[in-house]
């Protein structure tokens, strides 16, 4: 999206991100969770913030639902909404990095383009993509929203996996099978030791 507004000038701080790191301990970064409904991605996400809150870490979670009771209540589903969804979000969770806080990002974010758009929001190793690798039948049968047997219905469309598309990540940063392994703490554990083994996070 191009810039409207003109006559307008970005104004530095005397406080850097840096600075906030180090206040907070730890370094800023957008752990970005994609995958299809039902997957796992909030719960995960959420149970990663606990264990991070737990150990001092300053974190925030954007859910997908979340934000479009707000911020993005004006967006539906088409494919040019959802870019318009996950470019605001994107913009949102750069802020949150620049905060120097550990922002976590549960969104379908179906295209890779979208997610490659966001990823060059920002500076190297601030984005992490952690893709949340779940079978559609295995999604479709835990269907916790009810969406699944409203798109088969024909009550939902442009529904992610059923008639719109899901673009997998080509080289995420951490990818987490919960086809296989549903154990939540578990699955946020490897969030935890990702963080830990790259430097997010100091001793």
């Amino acid at each position: 999206m191009g810039q409207k507004a003109t006559n307008i000038h970005w104004h530095e701080g005397q406080i850097k991100k840096e600075d906030r790191e180090r206040l907070n301990d730890h370094k800023g970064v957008c752990l970005w969770f994609t995958g299809l409904s039902g997957s796992g991605k909030s719960t995960i996400a959420l149970e990663a913030e606990s264990l991070l809150f737990e150990r001092g870490a300053r974190t925030y979670v954007l859910d997908g639902d979340n934000i479009r009771h707000g911020l993005n209540k004006d967006l539906g589903f088409s494919p040019e909404e959802r870019t318009e969804n996950i470019r605001r979000i994107g913009e949102v969770s750069k802020l949150f990095v620049d905060a120097g806080l550990v922002v976590m990002t549960a969104f379908i974010s179906p295209y890779r383009e979208d997610r490659n758009t966001v990823r060059n929001l920002m500076k190297e190793g601030e984005f992490v993509e952690i893709y949340v690798e779940c079978d559609l039948e295995v999604c479709e049968q835990r269907d916790p929203k009810g969406l699944y047997k409203k798109a088969r219905a024909g009550e939902i469309k442009e529904f992610t996996g059923i008639d719109a598309p899901y673009e997998e990540p080509e080289s995420p940063e951490l990818v987490i099978n919960t086809s296989e392994i549903t154990d939540v703490n578990t699955n946020a554990q490897k969030v935890m030791r990702f963080l830990e083994k790259n430097n997010y996070l100091n001793e």
